[in-house]
């Protein structure tokens, strides 16, 4: 409603008009993820480093190595800590993760067609906003 006048403009507008191309290439990796194998787990791209790993084999001691919850805990993403500094709604949280779960379905489905995934999303009102998470393993 800042836009043309109190009238607004379509989120396309918008976009164009505040958007750069530094903000984009950041998001495509949001939303569009990169995954990876290692050692028989599916994880995000960014959790396959040394500090993964080392957290990694915490998390398999601390379930007996159950795959589902090591790689649950190691694929969690708080989606409050996208954007660090800034003010969210829950509504625009919940809108978010809606869109993330859908992607990530998509996604794991087309990279790795002879695995199945559970993608989960709490999606319930009045949480924290902090515990709104998406996270996925394999079945």
């Amino acid at each position: 409603r800042q836009w043309n006048n109190g009238s607004g403009i379509d989120p396309e507008g918008w976009v164009e008009c505040v958007g750069n191309y530094e903000l984009a290439t950041g998001y495509s990796l949001v939303f569009w993820p990169r995954f990876v194998r290692f050692e028989g787990y599916v994880l995000r791209a960014d959790c396959d480093g040394s500090v993964g790993v080392e957290s990694l084999r915490g998390f398999e001691q601390a379930t007996a190595c159950d795959r589902a919850s090591v790689e649950a805990v190691m694929n969690h993403v708080h989606i409050a800590d996208i954007h660090c500094n800034v003010e969210a709604t829950e509504a625009q949280l919940r809108y978010l993760g809606r869109v993330l779960k859908d992607i990530h379905d998509v996604k794991l489905a087309r990279d790795f067609p002879d695995l199945r995934f559970t993608v989960s999303f709490n999606d319930e009102p009045g949480l924290d906003l902090i515990d709104y998470e998406l996270t996925f393993w394999q079945r």
